[in-house]
């Protein structure tokens, strides 16, 4: 049975232990996390996960109780501004609880500088037993795979790989050509969702962090994208859904149609069945 994480972004509103208790509940043995609330969230609670807080160490229970890893923290975001060691609290609580890998995003305009503190930030990460993968995103300066490759190929490090979403990769036109690349190993997970075959520019973000459609609902070559990737690559669900918050729809629930809606997609891969079932 293929791995599958939970992203935070699937039910936003949830404290991280509570989304530890989610995934297991729904069937998952992993979770995506958000260190600190965003105000691009606002369905996000307020939560104090940084530093020796009451929520790190329900976190850290949660997970233990539920056999639960965190295969992914968030938000690493690269600017101009960004001061790399302001990162390091950040870390020490992700590797506190058992994090191996940290997204990150990057928005710093200078190709030097962004290498730069790419490369600052895995030391810094390094130093903590943590991996970095870079997110590609059309509206960032990485902005389709073949970028995140290319800084990757410039770095000229194995401990940065790629977090690969297949809603950006379809809004940056990737879904287009051969998918030989998407077994490339240096992809640390994938991210799936479901969309229409075309989204307007003003409307990506809007659709990346507050409502994606479920796995079976949209366009996207869900079945095509996961048997190409390497069999090892876990994969995260990663659907907001602004829409069944807004009518009331329990977060256990919303966990499971997003879960169940990605078994179902992924039934050819490794010739598994709908429900999970080798």
């Amino acid at each position: 049975m293929t791995r599958l994480s939970l992203d935070h972004l699937t039910v936003t509103d949830t404290t991280p232990s509570q989304l530890a208790e989610t995934a297991a509940e729904a069937g998952c043995s992993g979770i995506c996390l958000f260190l600190r609330p965003m105000d691009v969230l606002p369905r996000m609670p307020d939560f104090a996960l940084i530093g020796d807080t009451p929520e790190r160490r329900a976190t850290r229970a949660a997970m233990a109780a539920n056999g639960v890893t965190l295969d992914l923290v968030y938000p690493f975001t690269l600017a101009g501004r960004t001061n790399v060691v302001d990162f390091e609290p950040a870390l020490e609580t992700s590797a506190w609880l058992g994090a191996r890998t940290a997204n990150i995003l990057c928005y710093e305009r200078d190709p030097a500088s962004r290498l730069e503190k790419i490369a600052e930030r895995a030391e810094l990460a390094k130093t903590y037993a943590i991996g970095l993968s870079i997110e590609f995103y059309p509206p960032s300066r990485l902005a389709s795979l073949g970028d995140a490759f290319a800084a990757i190929e410039a770095l000229g490090r194995r401990d940065v790989g790629v977090t690969l979403d297949l809603l950006h990769l379809v809004r940056s036109g990737g879904m287009s050509g051969p998918q030989l690349r998407l077994a490339d190993p240096r992809i640390r997970i994938a991210q799936i969702s479901d969309g229409p075959e075309t989204m307007p520019a003003d409307r990506i973000e809007w659709e990346a962090g507050v409502q994606r459609q479920l796995p079976g609902q949209g366009a996207f070559d869900i079945a095509g994208f996961a048997d190409a990737l390497a069999a090892e690559v876990p994969i995260s669900v990663e659907v907001p859904q602004e829409a069944a918050i807004a009518a009331g729809v329990p977060v256990l629930e919303r966990a499971r149609r997003a879960i169940d809606a990605t078994r179902r997609a992924l039934a050819t891969r490794l010739g598994e069945r709908p429900d999970g079932q080798a």
